[in-house]
């Protein structure tokens, strides 16, 4: 579980986050939306510690991470994974090399344990016959769970991902979703995805928090996002007209 609690940020005297609280809940697919420049990236690169906050608190299960000094910060982080937007592999690496990465920079295991830890994670992610390609040798939607694997590989508790769904078409973009979700219930990670695809959202959106102008405007799950009265909540969903179309068929039903 992760909580934050009335978390404000700003940049050059601009505020950015404004009194922000809200609990991530440990084995869901937590989900931070709103449209650009609404603050959410920022919110979850504050959360990792990518960005320090002006004030409030970031608690990794009753662990005050903003009083923790570099020290206890480092341990902490290898608690996490991350999935970057552009995926962020390294070119020059093989896939398998790419996934080993992590476990060779912050593990004590022997080559042998590395090579069962890699094989695990490659099969979780359905990744078969590509352990010696390379990123430019895959497609996009095998590079995302490239690197999904390569953020669960040191089984982490905290798995965040920002904008995974980036570039995808809608089909793999779904595989890419499932998968997360079902590696969150799977191992119990506290997962938090940063995203504006309502796709994303009402498929996986177990735990959602909508800001709009750095500030929290609603909360809830896939179920009631649909038919909240939330007037910023409404303009942003229904935007798109099929989720205008699917509530007015579920109200007609």
């Amino acid at each position: 579980m992760i909580e934050i609690k009335n978390i404000y940020k700003s940049f050059e005297n601009k505020d950015v986050l404004k009194n922000i609280s809200k609990v991530f809940n440990q084995g869901e697919t937590n989900l931070i939306i709103g449209r650009s420049g609404s603050g959410k990236t920022v919110l979850l690169k504050s959360i990792v510690g990518l960005h320090e906050i002006d004030k409030g608190q970031i608690l990794y299960d009753n662990r005050d991470f903003t009083s923790m000094g570099q020290k206890l910060r480092k341990k902490l982080r290898q608690e996490m994974g991350m999935v970057f937007q552009g995926g962020a592999l390294f070119d020059s690496l093989t896939v398998e090399e790419n996934i080993r990465f992590p476990l060779d920079m912050f593990s004590e295991l022997s080559t042998a344990e590395k090579q069962k830890q890699v094989d695990f994670c490659l099969e979780r992610v359905n990744i078969t016959d590509a352990n010696k390609l390379y990123p430019s040798e895959i497609s996009g939607g095998m590079q995302k769970r490239v690197a999904i694997a390569r953020s669960i590989v040191l089984n982490p508790k905290y798995l965040f991902c920002d904008e995974p769904n980036s570039g995808l078409d809608p089909e793999t973009s779904m595989v890419i979703d499932e998968l997360i979700h079902s590696i969150t219930v799977d191992l119990q990670i506290t997962t938090i995805i940063n995203t504006h695809d309502m796709n994303s959202v009402m498929e996986i959106g177990d735990n959602i928090l909508f800001i709009s102008d750095g500030e929290m405007c609603w909360e809830g799950n896939r179920k009631e996002i649909l038919y909240s009265e939330n007037q910023k909540l409404q303009e942003f969903v229904f935007a798109n007209k099929q989720y205008q179309r699917i509530r007015d068929d579920k109200i007609n039903q």
